[in-house]
């Protein structure tokens, strides 16, 4: 009976050593990972712009905006997130344009753009391309057409991919036109 029971334990002992090993690794990886990434306001501002909720966009993107505007994240030693850090402050400018912003809009696509030139080469398209889609989209939906196209033939001029096609500006540009009619107030337009 002893000799069975001590057979039972080893072959137990042997089954849930792998098992035990395993528990230890995720002990130890769990102990070892960093804590959790500081929250994205991103999803947020997107949520309070799209229930009308503009002035609420802007101060959530001026706190994206913050977590990436630091010295160690963007400048011109250190270029870690500067492509996040335009994307932010194209967003900021879109939601400051909707709020009535307008020079608050602008000042925020300058401080988009200059993050864009201290951007990699091989990922300034996409940004440029967001960016001016988003300044571009903000000036569409408060109905001053002629300077949303302005803004989407800007950044096509800057080297814009394909996510800048994506605006509403570049149906009119592709027709030509300039005089499509202003949305009554309070609309998004035609």
């Amino acid at each position: 009976m002893a000799a069975i029971c001590g057979c039972s334990r080893h072959r137990a002992l042997a089954v849930l050593r792998p098992l035990l090993g395993l528990g230890w690794c995720a002990l130890a990886a769990s102990a070892c990972s960093s804590p959790e990434p500081a929250p994205s306001y991103q999803a947020a501002a997107i949520a309070a712009s799209q229930s009308g909720d503009q002035k609420g966009a802007v101060e959530l993107a001026r706190k994206e905006v913050a977590r990436f505007s630091s010295p160690d994240q963007c400048s011109k030693g250190v270029r870690l997130n500067c492509g996040t850090l335009a994307l932010a402050y194209g967003s900021l400018a879109e939601y400051q344009i909707l709020a009535g912003d307008r020079a608050g809009g602008e000042s925020s696509f300058r401080s988009a753009r200059d993050a864009i030139d201290l951007m990699d080469a091989a990922n300034k398209p996409s940004a440029i391309g967001i960016v001016y889609r988003d300044v571009s989209e903000g000036y569409w939906k408060v109905g001053d057409r002629e300077r949303a196209v302005e803004v989407f033939r800007a950044g096509r001029a800057a080297g814009g991919d394909g996510w800048l096609r994506m605006a509403a500006a570049a149906q009119v540009d592709n027709q030509g036109v300039l005089d499509v009619p202003k949305p009554v107030q309070g609309t998004d337009g035609p």
